[in-house]
């Protein structure tokens, strides 16, 4: 534990799948800036990570993975954050998208949430009251063209956050889903985007230090089974009282 931060979140140990980059890494830099021994599971290791862990982890390879989580479960544990996600190559109708592509957008999006939740639950419980921090998206409330595999996998996602939060008494374990108002300019984005594409009214990923710092301190009190979507300025409301806008657009082909 030596070398963390003193803050709120000091003496917390969390755990944030799919942190090397964008909103994932945003959270377990505000969590670990906040005093939180913070592990970060994912493909890549963060780069000019400061304070952070780092374990491997491909969910693609679901019989390693579990290995990797359970783990990271095994342990005291009181902040969990799912990040991880497969977006695709790009838009695209449905009949151009290969089979492929769509058993990773499950794979990643879906059964890697399951996985994260079987292997970490139990340890959330012991630290009573522990939080499940998953990251959303618009496109788990409006479908759209050109996107079927990633909103149908990310409605899936939602869908069983909901689930487990109506299973859970929120006096063991809160969950609570963050999602951005608008895009947001991570690395994975900018892959799909050509050269000199202009991102001034794309949000930055640092937007969700304030909410996940609140919701680790408060271990989301008064939220638990609630979707709060992320403003620019890093402020956020229920999507129950403002439901988000939907990002989609015809596609050209």
């Amino acid at each position: 534990m030596s070398g963390l931060l003193e803050g709120p979140l000091s003496g917390r140990r969390a755990l944030v799948v799919g942190g090397s980059a964008g909103i994932g890494r945003a959270v377990a830099q505000a969590w670990a800036d906040a005093g939180a021994d913070v592990v970060v599971c994912s493909r890549s290791e963060p780069c000019g990570a400061r304070s952070l862990r780092w374990r491997h982890l491909d969910l693609t390879d679901t019989g390693r993975a579990r290995a990797v989580l359970a783990e990271q479960g095994a342990g005291p544990l009181h902040l969990v954050c799912y990040s991880a996600v497969h977006y695709g190559s790009g838009r695209a109708p449905f009949r151009e998208v290969a089979e492929e592509e769509w058993r990773r957008q499950v794979e990643v999006n879906v059964t890697g949430l399951w996985l994260t939740l079987a292997a970490t639950l139990p340890a959330l419980r012991r630290a009573a009251p522990g939080l499940l921090l998953g990251v959303s998206s618009e496109v788990a409330f409006n479908a759209g063209p050109g996107r079927s595999g990633y909103a149908a996998s990310k409605a899936a996602a939602k869908s069983l956050l909901d689930s487990v939060a109506q299973e859970e008494d929120p006096a063991d374990v809160r969950i609570v889903q963050i999602l951005p108002e608008g895009m947001v300019d991570t690395p994975g984005i900018r892959r799909r985007r050509p050269a000199g594409f202009d991102y001034a009214a794309y949000m930055r990923p640092e937007a969700f230090a304030q909410v996940a710092v609140r919701l680790g301190v408060t271990r989301g009190s008064r939220h638990h089974g609630d979707s709060l979507v992320i403003g620019q300025d890093g402020t956020w409301w229920s999507a129950g009282d403002r439901a988000p806008r939907s990002q989609s657009r015809p596609v050209t082909t």
